[in-house]
């Protein structure tokens, strides 16, 4: 893992093969979209295959706004005492159709907290991927708050 000192803020850039490793390390994320118009965000368990982001879902706001307003934002973060991580990825939102593609996301094992039906996949095809780190203290002792 490559780690990027942080800048004097406490906030480091993170290199795209360790936004992946950190997304694969967890499985909630929040889905962003636009629904009639206006910015929406789901809770959403997710796995990370073939460097895409694959998610079930149910007939509904979810499966419709990903089919019909295919951008999407993804987002997934972390953190502990010392320091927290959030990355971000921006891409494109398809719902597998073909036995081959549903074959393929069925063997990933995406799992469901909730006991509904869940039979649609989708997947978001990645454009953009950022991540960052950010360690957390209070303001340095040579800045003042008041400046």
């Amino acid at each position: 893992m490559t780690y990027q000192m942080p800048d004097s803020d406490g906030v480091a850039i993170l290199p795209a093969g360790e936004c992946w490793d950190l997304l694969s390390s967890m499985t909630l994320g929040r889905l962003v979209t636009s629904v009639d118009g206006q910015p929406e965000i789901f809770p959403v368990n997710y796995v990370v295959q073939h460097r895409t982001i694959l998610f079930r879902t149910a007939e509904g706001t979810k499966l419709i706004s990903a089919a019909i307003n295919n951008h999407v934002v993804f987002e997934v973060d972390d953190h502990n005492v010392a320091e927290g991580w959030s990355v971000v990825v921006k891409g494109v939102a398809r719902s597998l159709r073909t036995n081959e593609q549903i074959e393929d996301a069925e063997r990933a094992q995406v799992l469901s907290w909730t006991a509904s039906e869940k039979s649609h996949y989708v997947r978001i095809l990645p454009e953009m991927i950022t991540g960052r780190r950010f360690q957390f203290g209070s303001p340095s002792m040579g800045k003042s708050i008041h400046a």
